[in-house]
This record gives structure tokens, C-alpha cells and sequence, in this order.
């Protein structure tokens, strides 16, 4: 399997090629849209496994915009808790990295007020929201990673990527970041 990881303060940053739905953590992370319902990609995939209790639960949380995120339980997934934040859709504003940043960052405090200690997220926005990989990347890391520096209670965050393509523009991202 490929796999890179980086140790944060008294965490792990861990890069990996894979699906989310079969990730051994507390908590994975959906690439939700605003109503949080089944669609395509992550959230089909996540939404197909959790089973139907999960779209019962998510029509009670009456959606979520861009940038929060809310918490769920996984249902038929391995994991404890599905948190399901909306990405931007990318259309070269000023407001996209605030917005996709807003959207990770949201998910670990919610992963930290939960005493969630290990969760998996997809690369947001980078499907069907069209936001470019490479950017999407260094805002993922350097969100993460400022964030596991500070007060956080969270030992793992994983990145999984769906592809090789993915998986490597990432795996240069964060080692680029790791330089600085």
C-alpha cells in the first residue's frame, strides 16, 4: 500500500492510497453538499455503505453550508462518527482557500470536541467541485498540520486519496510543506 506519514507535535499526518469507507478511524469525513444528501462520489460512496439510517439522521441536521461541518454517527461503517462538511466549489475567488480551509478546520474541532483521536478525510473539493489538486493539497496540509500543532487532542488525521494521480500530487505537496 502507499503510504507516507509525518509526525506533527504528538500526532500522525498519514498520506494513503485507498477508499475512505474502509478506513480504520473513529471518524471519517464526508465531501458533503449543502443538503448532506446521497450523491455522487465520497458522498454516494459513504451514504451506499453507511446504509439508510445515515440520510434519516443528515435530514434532521437541516444541511450545512459551505465550510462547517456537522457529526453524525457511521451506522454500517466500521467507524464511530461520519463529519460531513461542505468544500467550495472552485471558481478562482479570493474566498475558495478561505472556504476550503474553513471546511477542515471545522472538522477537527469537531473531531476534538467529540475526543475523536483519529479521522480520515478525502481530498475536499477536488471532484466535482473542480478545485485544482495541487492547491487543494497545500491548504489541506497546512491547515492540518497548523491545527495538530496547537492544543489539539486528535493522534491521527489520515488523507486518503481514491487515486495514484492523487496520491502522488499530494505525497509532493506534503513534502514540499516538510521542507519549509
Amino acid at each position: 500500500m502507499d503510504k507516507t506519514e509525518v509526525n506533527v507535535k504528538n500526532s500522525k499526518l498519514e498520506l494513503s492510497k485507498g477508499n475512505i469507507v474502509f478506513q480504520n478511524t473513529e471518524a471519517i469525513v464526508n465531501a458533503a453538499n449543502k443538503r448532506l444528501a446521497p450523491g455522487g462520489g465520497v458522498a454516494g460512496a459513504i451514504h451506499n455503505s453507511a446504509g439508510p439510517q445515515l440520510w434519516k439522521e443528515c435530514k434532521k441536521l437541516n444541511g450545512c453550508e459551505t465550510g462547517e461541518a456537522k457529526i453524525t454517527k457511521a451506522y454500517q461503517l466500521p467507524n464511530k462518527y461520519i463529519i460531513h462538511t461542505v468544500g467550495p466549489v472552485y471558481h478562482g475567488t479570493k474566498e475558495d482557500p478561505k472556504l476550503l480551509k474553513k471546511s477542515y478546520l471545522n472538522s477537527l474541532k469537531l473531531a476534538d470536541n467529540n475526543k475523536i483521536k483519529s479521522i480520515a478525510f478525502p481530498a475536499l473539493s477536488t471532484g466535482a467541485f473542480g478545485y485544482p489538486i495541487e492547491k487543494a493539497a497545500k491548504i489541506a496540509f497546512e491547515t492540518i498540520i497548523k491545527y495538530l500543532k496547537g492544543k489539539s487532542e486528535i493522534k491521527l488525521v489520515k488523507m486518503v486519496l481514491h487515486s495514484n494521480n492523487f496520491f502522488e500530487i499530494h505525497k509532493n505537496v506534503l513534502k514540499n510543506i516538510n521542507k519549509n
